[in-house]
């Protein structure tokens, strides 16, 4: 494409996105009756039709559509007989409609009365409508029943489903990707108050998991270092480091839970280079977002909470602190540039839902204790990149996998929390700003958000993964949510996390809620409030996966419950067999040590049983190509069981250096988006994966579809013919016959 057709392609996309239809219009018409650039007049035709279309120039808008419709692309013709229909009726009149509206908004339903049961006081009702003059925050107050019923149109078609003749950089720019704007609630009725109890108990919970974990690792260090002292000649034990570290454990974790804001303040400072965002800044990127803090801080008689942003061109968004009145909330810089006023005030709600609830005070505690452990990985790794010898290097690498493990640890007690409180979270800045819309396409473009960042960074950056348990959507899943629009629709790919009936069995690992089941949620709630809905997810039977495969999925872990059922079996056997005076076993089964054998006995059975189904032969007729990927992601039944072979072309992206020495970021960008992928080095082999971080790679291996997609490597190919082998079978029959002798042992030893 000439750089000049590019350029003005890019700025009327640009001006599409912005509202600035008249802007895009100019820049568009030109390559929309230029015939040089296929690619390009195809893409201006299709955005004329947009913004024309907005602009209310609707007979426009349908003759270019009329002629989309004879291109040989199949999902234009597609795409441009859905605009078609829905232009035409828009050009019907609407006799019980008293407002015009052009463009491809629809109309909203008019909501039902309010029960009197829930209407509010008449001095609250007025203290809304006075806060919603002159604002765009339509105020929450109970409705007169409507003289007429406004019928909307049917919704329009979607644009991201057709676009496999843009380009990636161009599908990037909101204006390609259509969004249907749907509209948010005019008036609403409250949601039924949700449960807390269960929140509250999680949190509780998250923290003694904290302080468990965080005892035992204190505990083995300690008893390292005075073993390590006993060892060495003329030193003796330290004997306070033998005392039991509980008591100043729990008084320490207390204490940096209240100055968590303070000390998180410094951190975030210090590392990340976060600074004070002022309320004027916030108010040139989104009126709104004052508006609905200053509102929700009144009623609730809350301070306003000290804004903060991080020069960070990833979206994200996080709260932290250890009260209401010192809460803070933080916002990068990309989503403030990234998000629409509405969306980015609906993002903010969901940190007010946070404060609310008070699930902000424990994962401050978790996040001010695994940042600097963090920061300590990050900069033992960048001392082992420094270190040129290999014989001192390995040492140094060692450490810096144990600490990222350390990390690990102690983040995954918040798992469950983090995913919880989510669902909460969302709830809340729906009811806050009745605009639960904004906040499926807010989320959708963070995920966008993120994965452009990664793409353009070639890595996760540092500050995506250690802020990662906090963020609103987690970067995994972002990778491939972020960059599958140019191939597939969002409820294609959402379907899986909607319908598939163990979706959430795969959530156990992971720090955030599926996305579909987000969306699907704060659909719920749209149609609760009779609005139209952002995505459309149609209305099925619910799917059938065969039970079977699903078992065989969670064999290793149905072995453990299995092994303690084996293990009272042999109990019961021994203790009949004693009590017949047959056979003498007391000096084993009363040492309840057995059952450990019999769990990892179990655990292992279960690992051998599902090894040829996991790791099939990957044949070269049934191989999966790069243009069946979106097909892969869009089948809402398949399980990670399902192993389907795949040989896949792209660049390989990933941490460079020890810091990415477990392979625990390695991305694969291919034509149809971004894939997580999963490699277990094999010692002693020549070439290193990190040696093809940034080249050209062909992956061979098993497409996996989980609550995040990813494939397990066999091979990794370069242009040039070297090869790196994933040995991921061969580390799965070791895995099971080390606990298979382990666990044989501990049976027959007690």
């Amino acid at each position: 494409m000439p750089s000049h057709a590019k350029s003005s392609l890019e700025a009327g996309l640009v001006a599409l996105k912005q509202g600035n239809y008249q802007t895009a219009i100019a820049h568009l018409e030109p390559l929309a009756s230029s015939d040089s650039n296929a690619t390009a007049n195809l893409q201006a035709r299709v955005g004329l039709v947009m913004a024309y279309a907005r602009t209310g120039e609707v007979s426009k808008a349908i003759a270019f559509s009329q002629n989309l419709i004879e291109s040989n692309n199949p999902q234009v013709q597609e795409w441009a007989k859905r605009a078609l229909e829905h232009l035409t009726k828009r050009q019907k009149p609407e006799p019980e409609s008293k407002n015009v509206e052009t463009g491809f908004v629809a109309f909203e339903n008019s909501p039902p009365d309010t029960p009197k049961s829930e209407e509010k006081p008449k001095d609250e009702v007025k203290d809304r409508v006075k806060e919603s003059n002159d604002q765009n925050i339509p105020a929450m107050v109970p409705l007169a029943k409507p003289k007429a019923t406004v019928i909307p149109p049917p919704p329009p078609p979607p644009l991201n489903g057709f676009m496999g003749s843009v380009t990636r950089t161009q599908a990037k720019l909101f204006g390609v990707i259509y969004w249907r704007q749907a509209q948010r609630a005019k008036a609403w009725q409250p949601l039924r108050k949700p449960k807390l109890i269960p929140l509250r108990l999680l949190a509780a919970g998250t923290f003694i998991a904290l302080f468990w974990v965080m005892r035992e690792i204190l505990k083995l260090i300690l008893g390292f270092i005075n073993h390590a002292l006993v060892k060495l000649p003329y030193v003796e034990p330290l004997q306070v480091l033998y005392n039991d570290p509980t008591r100043f454990l729990l008084i320490a974790l207390v204490i940096l839970m209240g100055a968590s804001p303070w000390l998180l303040d410094l951190l975030l400072a210090n590392l990340y280079a976060q600074r004070e965002l002022t309320k004027d800044v916030l108010n040139g990127h989104s009126r709104e977002t004052v508006r609905v803090l200053q509102r929700c801080c009144q009623q609730r008689h809350w301070p306003l909470p000290k804004l903060r942003i991080l020069p960070m061109a990833a979206p994200i968004i996080l709260t932290y602190g250890s009260l209401p009145r010192n809460a803070r909330i933080v916002v990068s810089k990309g989503l403030l540039e990234q998000l629409t006023d509405d969306e980015i005030a609906v993002i903010y709600a969901t940190q007010l839902g946070h404060i609310a609830h008070w699930d902000f005070v424990v994962m401050s505690l978790v996040l001010l204790v695994t940042l600097p452990i963090y920061k300590v990985y990050e900069q033992v790794s960048k001392l082992g990149d420094n270190i040129s010898g290999k014989i001192w290097r390995t040492p140094v690498t060692i450490v810096a996998s144990l600490i990222y493990g350390v990390w690990c640890l102690l983040t995954g007690t918040a798992l469950w929390l983090s995913r919880l409180r989510i669902y909460y979270s969302d709830r809340t800045a729906a009811e806050i700003t009745g605009n639960p819309n904004a906040l499926i396409r807010g989320l959708l473009k963070i995920a966008i958000g993120i994965a452009t960042d990664i793409e353009k960074q070639e890595q996760t950056s540092c500050q995506l993964e250690s802020l990662n348990i906090v963020a609103p959507i987690g970067y995994q899943q972002s990778l491939s949510l972020g960059t599958i629009a140019s191939h597939l629709s969002f409820e294609s790919f959402l379907k899986w996390d909607v319908v598939n009936p163990y979706r959430r069995w795969f959530t156990i690992n992971n720090s955030h809620l599926l996305v579909g089941d987000r969306i699907e949620r704060l659909c719920q709630i749209a149609r609760h409030w009779h609005l139209d809905t952002e995505l459309h997810f149609p209305s099925e039977q619910p799917l059938k996966v065969k039970r079977q495969s699903f078992l065989l999925q969670i064999a290793p872990w149905l072995g453990i419950p299995l092994g303690f059922l084996f293990a009272g079996l042999v109990w019961l056997v021994w203790q009949l067999a004693f009590a017949l005076k047959f056979l003498n076993l007391k000096w084993i089964y009363e040492d309840w040590s057995f059952i450990t054998g019999c769990l990892l006995i179990g655990f292992s059975i279960g690992t051998v049983i599902r090894i040829n189904s996991f790791f099939p032969d990957i044949k070269p007729h049934t191989v999966q190509t790069d243009d069946c990927l979106p097909n892969l992601l869009a089948d809402p039944s398949t399980l990670p069981i399902d192993s389907i072979s795949v040989r896949l072309v792209g660049k390989l992206l990933g941490r460079q250096g020890t810091g990415n020495s477990l392979a625990q970021d390695l991305i694969l960008q291919s034509s149809a988006g971004l894939v997580k992928l999963h490699h277990i080095s094999w010692l002693g082999q020549s070439v290193n994966h990190q040696d093809l971080i940034g080249r050209q790679i062909i992956v061979t291996g098993w497409f996996r579809r989980g609550a995040t997609p990813w494939i397990d490597i066999q091979t990794l190919e370069t242009q040039s013919g070297k090869t790196i082998h994933s040995p991921h079978p061969i580390w799965s029959t070791a895995l099971a016959v080390a606990a298979q002798a382990w666990g044989a042992y501990v049976f027959l030893s007690g």
